[in-house]
């Protein structure tokens, strides 16, 4: 294609979609989300795997128009069981009540559980990050290599020889280790916590999908996201709005991008899980539906109560009485209940998650189920611990900076900053360096300061 008055060719360069054009190149994902759904798809699963074996093309692009056409308007597959609707009164229609002692702290005692909070996301996040990626396969051979299984503390620098990294595809080179950094770098898990009280902070605590969406492109940069994430920022480029921009071409639409936004919205909500489900609920509609929208609204809810019960259970229950109980998330989560009650040991809990998602992947991989899963396995058989808890999520795999993030924020909310030893925060430093235009570095003191100032 040639413009007339500029006497230049214009093409697309279908081979270089960076995320921001990710629909044609993820038909079988498509297709997998489709039926998890319950969608009335798999007649036309030849047509998916047709047009997924195709080299990159406007041709593609075309048919897998043609696909997304047919997935918004499929009828259910009869006898689907589960009802997961994605407006807010619908799910609160279908939540299962749980009821709890709170004991509700002083002003200093949740002032150190807001600090710890903070601190236990940074650190459970930093735990995760060099790893992020790596698949259980080589994880766990490489935890054993190097002294570290089951998982114990931070992987180092001097853990990776140019020797140990021969042995594994994972690249290990130039990772933040906790020996080489000063403060917990960029990283969206961590971001997303600061871009939240920033939003807080402009907007007020009634603020609506547009003022997410609004500061999504006001304060990063398309490159700051990922998935279900980037999916919808382009899609808030091209004027389509939420929730709309959640459902566009969105192949990511359950995946755990928003359950890794909420911590903030339980941080300045203890004791009131339904406040933090539906803030929640109010950020997770801008990318997700259904159960990516769950997992937000459930991790919230959990941090919520963490702040006034120091009983895990309670603290699962309570978030999962904020989402459907006719979920696949919240059967998922009560089959890892009952396991852990029922005497299944981790090892075989982290056996029934990976038989049920495959890592291997990018759908099971990053799912909000699977990963959700692990956080509350690991909160479960992390017994109250912070070192162990956030330990045992990252070395099931999966999403690891982004489980060891949640599992540190709900654990620092629990047992306070004084509750997580000084092992884990000295790398840390007190700061985390963000990718957040005008914010930079955070001094973590600050944000707690400011985050107390939002609690109502």
């Amino acid at each position: 294609m040639f413009a007339k008055n500029y006497n230049t060719e214009i093409k697309i360069d279908y081979n270089n979609i960076d995320g921001l054009n990710r629909y044609p190149q993820d038909m079988m994902a498509e297709y997998k989300q489709s039926i998890e759904e319950g969608l009335d798809v798999e007649k036309y699963k030849g047509l998916f795997e047709s047009v997924a074996a195709l080299e990159p093309s406007e041709y593609k692009t075309r048919l897998s128009d043609i696909i997304f056409e047919m997935v918004i308007n499929a009828d259910m597959q009869p006898g689907y069981k589960y009802n997961e609707p994605s407006t807010l009164n619908e799910i609160r229609a279908l939540r299962a009540s749980h009821q709890f002692k709170k004991n509700i702290p002083d002003t200093e005692a949740l002032r150190k559980k807001i600090y710890g909070a903070w601190m236990g996301r940074a650190c459970g996040c930093l735990l995760g990050k060099p790893v992020e990626g790596i698949r259980s396969d080589e994880f766990i051979p490489l935890l054993k290599e190097i002294g570290n299984y089951p998982m114990h503390r931070y992987i180092l620098s001097t853990d990776i020889t140019d020797e140990v990294c021969s042995h594994y595809k994972f690249s290990l080179k130039n990772k933040a280790y906790a020996d080489t950094v000063d403060g917990m770098p960029v990283d969206d898990d961590t971001n997303y916590v600061v871009l939240a009280q920033k939003i807080v902070e402009e907007c007020g605590r009634n603020f609506d999908s547009e003022d997410v969406s609004v500061a999504w492109m006001k304060y990063q940069s398309v490159y700051s996201y990922f998935t279900a994430e980037r999916i919808a920022f382009v899609n808030f480029m091209n004027c389509i709005q939420p929730p709309a921009s959640a459902v566009y071409k969105n192949v990511c639409r359950e995946w755990i991008g928003a359950q890794i936004r909420g911590d903030y919205f339980g941080y300045i909500n203890p004791g009131k899980p339904e406040e933090a489900a539906k803030m929640a609920f109010n950020d997770a509609r801008i990318s997700h539906v259904k159960n990516g929208i769950y997992g937000e609204m459930f991790a919230s809810a959990m941090i919520a109560c963490a702040a006034v019960t120091d009983n895990i259970e309670d603290i699962i229950l309570g978030g999962l009485a904020e989402i459907p109980s006719t979920s696949r998330l919240y059967e998922a989560i009560m089959k890892i209940l009952d396991g852990y009650k029922n005497g299944v040991t981790v090892d075989e809990c982290f056996d029934i998650i990976h038989a049920a998602y495959d890592e291997h992947t990018d759908h099971g991989w990053c799912h909000t189920i699977s990963n959700a899963m692990i956080v509350v396995a690991a909160l479960l058989y992390g017994e109250g611990d912070f070192g162990k808890s956030i330990c045992i999520s990252v070395g099931m795999a999966f999403d690891t900076d982004c489980n060891g993030a949640t599992v540190g924020s709900v654990l620092g909310m629990r047992n306070s900053i004084d509750g997580i030893d000084e092992y884990w925060k000295k790398p840390v430093n007190g700061k985390i360096h963000t990718s957040i235009f005008g914010v930079g570095t955070v001094d973590i003191e600050k944000a707690v300061d400011k985050t107390i100032e939002h609690v109502k």
